[in-house]
């Protein structure tokens, strides 16, 4: 119950004390007084703060989502590229060679389809249930920069809304047990003279605009003169997903993309990629998701986990759920762990534990941002045992003035964030959280960390945070 909500019920007490003509109350007025006190205080609810104890309950959760997450295996047999007619040397086009290996894969059963030491230059990349494309050592995945090589349009998110656009350079709609392995490079070779100029394209706001007027999405149709860019690697509405050891470059933006996916797992992926909204991973809408081991030194937020965009994102509505995020090592970027802001089907259950972040141009640490128009629920996320060398701002930022702020119907809430163990070695301050009244930001709280080189003060607006045993020094 809001303390306005209690104000309300004291002045009803008031009121009635006062409105007897002779100014006295009648006999039964203790009776009533204890009544309506009664039912006043049976509305007023108390939220819990976080304990340590409470919080190491929330973290045994880790090993049940652990149990359920199972990299896909593959039968032994080996489809090399070469033997389909693919050349290497990164000038001929091989994309029809590798979807004729593709599909014997799949017609045989599943297997690995190969791609042998050198460079080979495709087009959009579709795999099937079964298939493992893995990449060998010194092999180079070249992607052509001609728009038409992603063409015709397919089922995909742009930013979290539904649409018909370029395919993602690797595609997988509506697969079992697929996966990208190997120690080779997928090079986007993106720059500005190509999908980079495409950062300011005006069809993202028809696309937002489609989305809100209900238009539907078999008929939000987008091509080569909207300028919507393409993921790198998404897998849509699939299973059993793995995502293992490659190396990712020139990214024309988001790198990794599972949307609707169930068993995610991404593990030493090594990423560094400097464009516009080069995110490094956007798991959106899935379920037990695992990320460990990997490098991310991206253009945008190193990991961030959305859950579809304000009208679209509701009308889907599935939350990001049960994502474990360990043993990773974050450079540039927005923030490390991103939650939001196309996050409207909700978020909870995200377990960040023993990474190492530092860079003068990583904004946050833990960063979670959204608005009135966004909305969402984001509940039980928890970090621990990170260290962290140098942030831009803050080492926990919680934005939800963000873009369109306060202005919407349907009002952003965080409750239950935790962090414990964090050591930061220089942060201009520790604290950047900014709420709004209706909005709801509740036990956030901070434990036992170490904060060195603090520059100034904390922004806390409408919000309950609280910082417990930690050690601050100011810098000299």
């Amino acid at each position: 119950m809001t303390s306005k909500s209690i104000l309300h019920g004291l002045e009803r007490l008031k009121k009635y004390f006062s409105r007897s003509k002779v100014g006295r109350v009648t006999p039964c007025a203790p009776l009533a007084f204890l009544t309506i006190l009664a039912l006043l205080l049976a509305t007023i609810t108390v939220q819990a703060a976080p304990t340590v104890s409470s919080t190491q309950n929330a973290w045994a959760q880790e090993a049940e989502i652990l149990k359920r997450i199972q990299a896909p295996e593959f039968p032994k047999r080996d489809f090399v590229i070469t033997d389909f007619g693919a050349v290497p040397g990164g000038t001929a086009d091989c994309t029809e060679a590798i979807a004729k290996a593709i599909d014997a894969c799949a017609k045989w059963g599943g297997g690995r389809v190969v791609i042998p030491a050198g460079e080979f230059l495709t087009g959009a990349i579709h795999l099937k249930s079964m298939v493992n494309l893995h990449l060998a050592t010194n092999s180079v995945l070249k992607f052509s920069t001609n728009p038409a090589a992603y063409l015709p349009a397919v089922f995909t998110r742009f930013e979290g809304t539904e649409l018909y656009n370029f395919s993602p350079f690797i595609y997988a709609l509506g697969q079992q047990n697929v996966a990208v392995t190997g120690d080779g490079t997928l090079d986007g070779q993106a720059d500005d003279g190509n999908w980079f100029a495409w950062k300011l394209s005006s069809a993202r706001k028809k696309l937002v605009k489609l989305a809100t007027d209900n238009v539907p999405v078999e008929q939000r149709q987008f091509g080569e003169a909207d300028h919507l860019r393409p993921s790198f690697v998404e897998f849509n509405r699939c299973r059993n997903v793995l995502i293992e050891g490659v190396r990712i470059r020139r990214s024309p933006m988001w790198e990794l993309h599972p949307v609707l996916c169930t068993n995610v797992t991404v593990r030493g992926v090594d990423i560094v990629s400097h464009g516009p909204n080069n995110d490094g991973c956007d798991p959106e809408s899935c379920r037990d998701v695992l990320i460990e081991k990997c490098l991310f030194d991206t253009g945008d937020d190193c990991i961030a986990i959305k859950s579809g965009r304000n009208t679209d994102g509701r009308r889907v509505g599935v939350p990001s759920a049960n994502l474990i995020i360990r043993d990773c090592i974050m450079r540039d970027g927005h923030a490390g762990t991103a939650i939001g802001s196309e996050i409207s089907g909700s978020c909870s259950n995200v377990f960040v534990e023993n990474c190492e972040m530092s860079s003068p141009n990583l904004v946050c640490a833990l960063r979670l941002k959204s608005n009135a128009v966004r909305g969402g629920v984001l509940e039980n996320i928890f970090m621990r045992n990170v260290n962290v060398g140098v942030v831009k701002d803050s080492v926990l930022q919680i934005d939800f003035l963000y873009e369109e702020g306060a202005k919407g119907d349907f009002k952003p809430v965080a409750r239950n964030v935790v962090m414990d163990n964090i050591t930061v070695a220089h942060t201009p301050r520790v604290l950047n959280v900014r709420g709004f009244p209706g909005a709801e930001i509740s036990g956030v709280r901070i434990y036992n960390s170490v904060f060195k080189q603090i520059q100034k003060p904390d922004q806390v607006i409408e919000a309950d945070v609280k910082l417990v045993d930690c050690q601050l020094e100011k810098a000299k």
